[in-house]
């Protein structure tokens, strides 16, 4: 299993972090900058997260996603999320992750949970209370 990320402040890095620790078995939790998404072994499952910046993901998860073969990700277990701030002004916008899920399910991943965002309480965080809790809870809901 891959948990691949960005982080702007470290929220959702807390955030992979966490989710990473509650799937049972191997996982590796890496940066985006970090991973050539064409040298992507054949993974299990595959979560992608990023900060929702100006309703988007960040340039690095959107530069992993382009950067994924077409064939290389078909059939496999895909996640996204992403860490957001509440507020009706930022639903506007739309998230992060719904754009990474969608992406995923063009290349031919497989959706098995929908996208789930974690609140942050303001551009820089912290996490609201209770926030890395509810990623553990996700994580472990995920049919895998």
């Amino acid at each position: 299993m891959l948990v691949v990320y960005d982080s702007a402040y470290g929220n959702t890095e807390k955030i992979a972090k966490a989710i990473g620790g509650a799937l049972a078995g191997e996982v590796s939790v890496v940066r985006a900058k970090e991973v050539d998404p064409a040298s992507l072994q054949p993974a299990g499952v595959l979560i992608v997260g990023s900060p929702t910046q100006a309703g988007k993901m960040t340039q690095p998860i959107q530069d992993f996603l382009a950067r994924i073969p077409e064939t290389s990700i078909k059939g496999v277990k895909v996640a996204a999320f992403d860490t957001r701030m509440a507020g009706r002004f930022v639903k506007m916008f739309g998230f992060a992750a719904e754009k990474i899920a969608k992406s995923l399910e063009t290349k031919g991943g497989k959706l098995i949970s929908p996208p789930e965002g974690f609140i942050v309480k303001g551009r820089e965080g912290p996490l609201k209370e209770g926030e890395l809790e509810r990623s553990v809870s996700w994580a472990k809901s995920l049919t895998i």
